[in-house]
């Protein structure tokens, strides 16, 4: 864990070689995800059992790599009626929020009598990647489906690598609308998605995390299918006075570290001691979590706290454009109206941002790595698409034409003129 002063006189540049540093291995995975993607490309299903053999060590067959509904009514049964009426209630919340997103269509006539207009339509199909292991990420199926669902798309296909889908996952893709369920993880699944393999129909947009091989096979496939974006390691930033508790802001500075060593948690705050009481808590806390190796790693590699004044906070947080930030101060809403790059903000004391990754109905799939300066995290307007809409009467076109028809001979485009001038007898 790195400590700043921001009034110590070379505070800019060490702070900003920090925030240079690499999160991550860098682990050049392209050249196997190529081969991987090719071979789907050629072979099909044929190469997508091959690579499931060989990587997952599941042997498959392209009758049984789809969870039959009845596989999905039975494992969704075995949820925990706890977890079960919590993935309901996240459901309820998400798919609130999300409907408020959906934009509407619209239309005007200006004033040189064009009818112009908007019109938003649904995506045909999408695939969702949820990871599997040893974690099971329900959230993550409700997080990607529920906007698709809201957006209206009529095919949402999950793919999960083999093995022992967790109830939780099936009781969440029950929840969230999923339309159909695969047993195929991996950059071969991507390829899956966005080609197509025997029963594996192509989809239009492919969505959701994993590992450096399903992000570099989402960065492959771009073009032939959209994607959501191309997450990194997770990210928060807590802004904090010191009238916190200094354990409630560590148990906040922890939940992000938890998920990867390579994760990255930061606390500015305008308190020295403060800042001192919340190391401490860390310190405590790393020994009584379970995930305390892989949040310590984060934390020693990655962490920082910040010293500065809160009427700095803001500009500090763009500098970050971080996934989450958390505004645990008095007046939170003032220094978060100041902040314009963020993938959410979170705004007092009681609001931490675990919250936000299960049930205040925002969604958790955010920009990292400094994209918050210019993306947005996942919402419904994702699963739309907005055709223009554009009119012309006689009359209108007579006005239009001629600065058009300028245009079109300043870029030496006749046939352009030419089906301008046909209509309005020019030239």
């Amino acid at each position: 864990m790195r400590r700043f002063e921001a009034t110590a006189p070379d505070f800019d540049r060490q702070f900003d070689a920090f925030l240079a540093e690499p999160r991550g291995a860098e682990t050049d995975v392209d050249a196997a995800v190529a081969g991987v993607i090719a071979a789907v490309r050629a072979d099909g299903v044929e190469a997508l059992l091959r690579f499931t053999r060989e990587f997952d060590r599941a042997v498959l067959s392209a009758g049984t790599l789809a969870l039959s509904g009845d596989e999905i009514e039975a494992g969704a049964a075995q949820c925990e009626p706890e977890v079960r009426e919590a993935i309901a209630f996240a459901a309820r919340r998400i798919a609130a929020y999300h409907e408020r997103l959906r934009p509407t269509d619209g239309s005007f006539t200006d004033a040189e009598g064009v009818e112009l207009g908007w019109r938003w339509t649904p995506l045909d199909a999408v695939g969702i990647y949820v990871p599997g292991g040893r974690a099971a990420y329900p959230s993550t199926v409700l997080m990607n489906a529920i906007p698709a669902r809201i957006a209206g798309v009529g095919r949402i296909a999950m793919v999960t690598p083999p093995g022992g889908i967790k109830p939780a996952v099936l009781a969440a893709a029950l929840e969230a609308g999923v339309s159909e369920i695969w047993r195929v993880g991996g950059a071969q699944a991507v390829a899956a998605l966005a080609y197509g393999a025997g029963p594996i129909r192509p989809v239009d947009k492919i969505v959701g995390p994993g590992n450096a091989y399903v992000t570099a096979a989402k960065r492959r496939v771009y073009g032939r299918v959209g994607i959501d974006s191309l997450a990194g390691p997770s990210e928060v930033v807590v802004v904090a006075d010191g009238q916190n508790d200094p354990d409630w802001v560590a148990a906040d500075l922890l939940a992000q570290a938890e998920h990867d060593p390579d994760a990255q948690s930061i606390l500015i705050t305008d308190d020295a001691a403060f800042a001192d009481a919340v190391e401490r808590a860390v310190t405590i806390e790393l020994g009584e979590i379970a995930t305390g190796a892989d949040a310590a790693a984060s934390w020693r590699d990655h962490g920082a706290i910040v010293i500065a004044p809160l009427e700095r906070a803001p500009d500090l947080v763009d500098r970050i454009a971080p996934e989450h930030v958390e505004f645990a101060v008095a007046e939170p809403h003032a220094l978060a109206a100041r902040v314009r790059h963020a993938g959410a903000i979170f705004l007092g004391r009681h609001t931490p941002e675990a919250i936000g990754d299960y049930v205040a109905g925002s969604n958790h799939v955010l920009p990292t790595s400094r994209a918050a300066r210019f993306s947005s995290g996942l919402s419904t307007v994702d699963f739309l698409k907005r055709s223009s809409l554009l009119g012309c009467s006689p009359e209108a076109l007579a006005i239009l034409a001629p600065a058009a028809l300028a245009l079109a001979d300043a870029e030496g485009l006749p046939a352009h003129a030419r089906s301008m001038s046909v209509r309005t007898n020019r030239r």
